[in-house]
This record gives structure tokens, C-alpha cells and sequence, in this order.
């Protein structure tokens, strides 16, 4: 008898080997009917995939994370039968999963159009709609090579190659195409209904730029159609929001081929960032920090000690001076450790809190390279706490509400909290480790917070907090860390002495609340589409005349509200007001002043809010009341 553990805790009995799909038939047809794969005893499967022992198995189906990815590996594969299908001296590489679709990679003799993109997509509907079963056979490797060389595929010949000689390979087929895959996949194409092709990009067979150019076509798929369209509707509302675009239409900032990955700031990105800086400085001063300043250029010397010139090497920029070798330093941390070591330290001055704005440069790769968002010079609110170990919860209690505080402050409610923990490859003892994430763990539930835990993604010197925002778009950025660092103090010598008068090491605390700027100001940009709140708006107030007869009433006010610390811009030009309006409107400014002969006669002015919000006249002395009111919420 074959004993069958069901997710509900009950089971089922059989006298022989059977499918998962018979599973599936016996507990309700309904059930059989909606299966896309199994899970047998946690590995995900095919429902043709034989049961012949005793096992935990649950049905997998759309309504699970798990049968989403079978049907996106599936469409992939689906992809790959239209093209051939369509285009029969294509040779297909590979097609994985990615996250909200997957890509399928060709060789074919041209470009593929747009046109031909519709073609191929109406084709897979064609396809689909046919409800061909999608089988499983294993080959061993060699007849696997043989049977893709007589097809013509040599790409996959090649990836089958490059497989131990002694081992079987799974093949799926579905109609008149056969592809090389582990699987698993749907039962059959009927089951794959809501997809839709995005684009097409080139990528290098095997990622080798001296490989020939291949043809990638982007698709995503989803179980429901209402899941698909609101995906399709984020991506058109992510394009309008698009950091670069915006940063060009509303002139924060440039690149340019001279300095890749590097930032021109114009004057109203530099306001923005300002704001930001200033801001957290604010939060250092609040939180007992002592901001300090490192040099950007340290000794590899340094750098060998930190580990850093062995395993960080290629991603540093490097210079010499007088046959002495140096790097800009990629993090802050080991020039904070220097400042620590400048002076003998006690147990009494601990937690020693220091911050410091850090410019830092890494050598990313070019084709990494992502506006804002991945840059080769970024700055970050880099903070490090230097503390005992019992100190280590109560530090992390308070960055955490600090962090809360922040993020609250930049309007971002929904924040996900994780905790990186240690990974396969990591230094100190399992005792180490498990006070260090047990510490952050006590921190974490004293503050009330529920958070996941990542294994094996902790640094290999400790265990880390991570911070991760939703933006207005639902989509996460992981922004903020707590880190815990038993590691570098040591290897740069760093003491204190204790109450007994002995050196000891302090634990090392790595703490940022937005990371890079650079990367956290076009987060800003993307969430709030460029209509940045009135604290953080570049120009916050632009007062138009009607005309020249107000232009020194307009003046004056101006001057009235710079003087209460307001960014503002006189809009004096002789044009149409409706223009000018218009014109800054597009800017998306705060607010936009009118003022006519009535409003200058009357001291008062004509206030429109962002989006043509017509707020009526009112005083000055009125409105610096309402605008103060808003700072001082942040709303």
C-alpha cells in the first residue's frame, strides 16, 4: 500500500504506483481538472509524475505561488513553439522564469519587428487554444546531443554537452516542438490563457560579450486576466514616472558619456538634494550622532587589512602617488574605524555613535549601470555605532524607531521588515551568531514589529535588518540596514577598555535609514511622479503678474516669502497668463500665485494648489499660515 499525506493532514491509502493527476481525480474532478503540477514531499512536480512510495503531496493550482511559476516556465516554452513555428531556421537557447514573467532567448538571421512580436504572440493563442498535452521523456545525455543536432539546434547540443556523460536529461514535448527543460510544466497548453509579449532586447549567449548577439523576447504571465492588466497598468504608470525622464522634463539632473554612472546635479535636483541632506543631518544631531568626514582616497595597505583588496578588488577604483597605491573607498566603515582608533577608548564611551555623509565609488558595470537608481558615485547616510554586545538590542530598538520615523516623514506607510541571516560561508562561532540575530530578533519584538527572515542572505561577518519600501506603485525598494559586525573591528584593531581594565573589541553596528541618496532621491522622484510634497519641492511658490502693472506688488511678495524661508520664483515675463500657468503647472510646483490689479489693490493673491486646485484669494499672512501648517506636517 502506497500511503498519501494530504496538506490537511489526512490520507489516503492506494494498492499501486499511481500519478499525481489520479491523486488529484480521487480527492474531486473539479480538483483534477484545475491541477497544474504537485508538490511531492516539498519539490514541485509534473501531475503526470509517478507516486510509488509514501509521500506528503499537495495539489498545486492557479491559486498557489508555485503553480503561477509553472505557468509562466510553461509560457516560456509555449514562446519558444511559436517562434519555431513561425520561424523554422530560428535555434532557441534558454528560457527562464524572472520576476513577473520570463524571457526566451534565439538565434535567428535578422532583427524580430514589432510586428512580428504580434505575430508570435497571436500564434501562442493559436497554440494554446489547441490544448496539446505537454509531455515528460528522459534521454540519456549523449542521445539527448544526437537528437538536437539532427533538429538542427546546436545551442541546446551545446548546453546538453556540457552535462556529465553519465547523467539523464528530461525533454518536454507539446505538438511538433521538443525543448530541453527539468520541468515541471502544465499538463497541457490549454491551461496557459493570460500572457502578453513585452519587448525585445539583445543578450550575448552565455553573457560573453565575444559570443554571438542572441534575440531575447520579454513576456509576462499570469493565472487571472484582472492580475495581467493591473501589471500592464503599473508599467504604464512606472513609464510616466521614470526617474530619468522626469529628471530631464523637470531639470534636476543629467549623465553624459563623459563621467558613466556619474551625476550632474542642476540647481533644482541640488535643492532636493539638499533637503534631503539636511534632513538627516537633523536626524543624526536628534539621534547622538557625531557627524564626521573620512578621505575618499586611502592606502591599500588599509584596504588589504579590511579584506577589501582581496575580495572586493575589481569593483574599487585604484590610483597611485609616488609608488604608493591607493583606492576610493567603495564604504565609509573603515575610515570611521580610523577615526575610533584615534584615541583610547572606554567601555563609559560606548555606544559611540558617528555619521557622516560618505561619497563613495564602486566600479559597477556599464551595462548595470540604472539612472539614479545604480550609479558609480553615491553618497549615503552612512552611520556606524560602535557598542558592547549587551548593547546591541537596546541600539537597534532605537535605530528602529528612528528609521519608522523617517520613512513616515517621506510618506511611505507600507514597510516590509527582514532580517538577513547567516549565510554558509561566514566567520565566528555558531554561539556568536546566534546571540548577534537573536539580539536583533529581541530588539525587533520589543518594538512590536513582525518581520521575515531571509536564511543564508546575512553578510559573512554578521546578521543584518533590511528595510524594504512600497512605493505608490506597490513596488518594493530595499532601502535601510542594521547591521551587526563582529569582524572588521577586529581585523583593524580596533578596542576599548572595559570595566574589569582589560581591551576588548566593540561590536560594530552598520546603520544607513535611506542608503544612497542618489538611489533614494529617484525613489522619491518615481513614488511621488516629480510632484514632490511642499517641504521637499524645489521651487515651492512661482507668482505670476497679469501684467507689467503688478510686477512690483509681485516683488514684494516674493521678497515677503523668502524672507519666511520659502523657495519661490518671480514669474515676470510679458506673456499670457493662461501660458504661464500652463508652463509651470507642467513643473509641477506646490503652488502657483496669481496676482492681478484686485489682488494688488487688496494686498492679497489669487492661490491655485498642484493639480489646478483653485484655493481663492486670500492674504499673505494667510497663506504663510496654511504653507507653514504643511511643512511642519510633511504632508
Amino acid at each position: 500500500m502506497i500511503s498519501v499525506r494530504l496538506p490537511d493532514g489526512s490520507q489516503r491509502q492506494f494498492e499501486a504506483p499511481l500519478t499525481v493527476a489520479q491523486v488529484a481525480q480521487s480527492i474531486a474532478p473539479s480538483l483534477a481538472k484545475a491541477a497544474l503540477a504537485g508538490k511531492v514531499d516539498g519539490k514541485v512536480v509534473d501531475t503526470s509524475h509517478l507516486i510509488d512510495k509514501d509521500v506528503a503531496l499537495a495539489i498545486v493550482t492557479d491559486k498557489d505561488p508555485e503553480g503561477l511559476d509553472v505557468i509562466r516556465h510553461s509560457t516560456a516554452h509555449l514562446l519558444a513553439y511559436a517562434v519555431k513555428e513561425l520561424f523554422p531556421e530560428a535555434q532557441v537557447t534558454i528560457g527562464p522564469v524572472i520576476e513577473n514573467g520570463f524571457y526566451y532567448d534565439f538565434s535567428y538571421k535578422r532583427p524580430f519587428t514589432p510586428d512580428d512580436l504580434a505575430a508570435i504572440e497571436k500564434k501562442m493563442a493559436e497554440l494554446a487554444k489547441k490544448d496539446e498535452p505537454v509531455t515528460r521523456t528522459v534521454l540519456p545525455r549523449d542521445e539527448a546531443v544526437a537528437y538536437f543536432k539532427s533538429i538542427k539546434e546546436d545551442y541546446k547540443a551545446e548546453i546538453i554537452s556540457s552535462i556529465p556523460a553519465n547523467e539523464d536529461v528530461s525533454l518536454y514535448a507539446e505538438g511538433n516542438f521538443t525543448d530541453l527543460c527539468r520541468g515541471p510544466h502544465v499538463p497541457s497548453t490549454g491551461k496557459l490563457k493570460v500572457f502578453k509579449l513585452m519587448k525585445v532586447a539583445g543578450a550575448y549567449w552565455r553573457g560573453d560579450s565575444s559570443n554571438e548577439m542572441l534575440q531575447r523576447i520579454y513576456g509576462t504571465a499570469w493565472t487571472r486576466k484582472e492580475d495581467q492588466e493591473q501589471y500592464l497598468h503599473m508599467l504604464e504608470e512606472a513609464e510616466k514616472r521614470d526617474h530619468r525622464k522626469l529628471g530631464k522634463q523637470l531639470d534636476l539632473f543629467h549623465f553624459q558619456e563623459e563621467a558613466p554612472g556619474l551625476i550632474f546635479w542642476h540647481p533644482k535636483g541640488w535643492t532636493i538634494w539638499q533637503q534631503v541632506e539636511q534632513y538627516m543631518r537633523r536626524v543624526y544631531q536628534e539621534s547622538g550622532y557625531n557627524e564626521v568626514k573620512a578621505p575618499q582616497i586611502l592606502d591599500r595597505s588599509l584596504w588589504e587589512k579590511t579584506g577589501h583588496w582581496a575580495n572586493y578588488r575589481d569593483n574599487m577604483f585604484t590610483t597611485e602617488s609616488e609608488n604608493r597605491a591607493y583606492a576610493l573607498k567603495p564604504m565609509n566603515c573603515p575610515g570611521h574605524i580610523q577615526i575610533y582608533n584615534s584615541g583610547l577608548r572606554s567601555y563609559r564611551d560606548l555606544p559611540l555613535r558617528f555619521g557622516e555623509f560618505g561619497q563613495c565609488h564602486r566600479n559597477e558595470p556599464s551595462g548595470a549601470l540604472h539612472g539614479l537608481m545604480r550609479v558609480r558615485g553615491f553618497t549615503q547616510d552612512d552611520g556606524h555605532i560602535f557598542c558592547t554586545e549587551d548593547q546591541i538590542a537596546s541600539e537597534v530598538v532605537a535605530f528602529h524607531a528612528q528609521a519608522m520615523k523617517v520613512y513616515e516623514d517621506f510618506q511611505f506607510q507600507n514597510i516590509d521588515v527582514k532580517i538577513a541571516l547567516r549565510p554558509d560561508n561566514r566567520i565566528g562561532t555558531d554561539e556568536t551568531w546566534d546571540r548577534a540575530e537573536e539580539a536583533l530578533r529581541s530588539a525587533l519584538r520589543s518594538c512590536g514589529v513582525s518581520w521575515t527572515e531571509l536564511p543564508g542572505e546575512g553578510a559573512f561577518y554578521g546578521p543584518k535588518i533590511e528595510y524594504h519600501l512600497k512605493d505608490s506603485l506597490g513596488r518594493p525598494w530595499q532601502v535601510g540596514t542594521m547591521q551587526v559586525d563582529f569582524f572588521m573591528p577586529q581585523r583593524l584593531e580596533a578596542e576599548y577598555v572595559a570595566d574589569d581594565n582589560t581591551r576588548k573589541i566593540p561590536v560594530m553596528l552598520h546603520r544607513a535609514v535611506v542608503g544612497s541618496l542618489e538611489r533614494f532621491i529617484g525613489i522619491l522622484i518615481e513614488n511621488f511622479a516629480g510632484a514632490m510634497p511642499l517641504w521637499l519641492a524645489p521651487v515651492q511658490i512661482a507668482i505670476l503678474n497679469i501684467s507689467d502693472a503688478q510686477a512690483d506688488y509681485v516683488k514684494t511678495v516674493a521678497d515677503q516669502l523668502r524672507r519666511a524661508g520659502f523657495r519661490v520664483h518671480a514669474d515676470l515675463r510679458n506673456e499670457k497668463i493662461t501660458y504661464k500657468i500652463r508652463e509651470h503647472s507642467v513643473q509641477k510646483l506646490p503652488y502657483i500665485l496669481v496676482v492681478g490689479d484686485k489682488e494688488r489693490d487688496a494686498n492679497t493673491v489669487a492661490v491655485r494648489a498642484r493639480g489646478n486646485v483653485d484655493l481663492g484669494t486670500m492674504s499673505v499672512d494667510a497663506l504663510l499660515e496654511r504653507l507653514k501648517q504643511e511643512l511642519e506636517s510633511k504632508a
